[in-house]
């Protein structure tokens, strides 16, 4: 069979692009779809509908040093979402108008937040 390309799922206008901010955010969404691929998908559905709804999995983080992140001279707020309630992966991103950066994608809690 030739090499095919993968269709990319369509957003709608009043959903949220998902991009990545990082290589080390690339890698470990790779990373968690390869270990946890139904509730990465659930992720992607959240964040691109509702990135900034606040919910026991979904949260911006506290503090000066975790709770901003700078990016070309602009702070934006960092979030943290949870792929699952129970899980260690975390999601690490930023909003700017429709778009959300995937700044660091993390397979097990990170350090900075234990």
């Amino acid at each position: 069979m030739p090499k095919v390309d993968h269709v990319q799922r369509p957003t709608k206008k009043s959903e949220y692009l998902l991009c990545f901010a990082s290589v080390g955010g690339q890698r470990g969404w790779r990373d968690l779809a390869a270990t946890i691929r139904g509730p990465l998908a659930d992720s992607w559905d959240f964040l691109t509908r509702t990135p900034t709804e606040r919910t026991p999995t979904n949260y911006p983080l506290k503090g000066e040093e975790l709770g901003t992140i700078t990016r070309a001279g602009k702070s934006y707020v960092r979030w943290q979402h949870k792929p699952t309630a129970q899980g260690d992966a975390r999601i690490w991103f930023f909003v700017e108008g429709q778009t959300v950066f995937l700044e660091q994608v993390h397979a097990k809690h990170p350090n900075q937040t234990k």
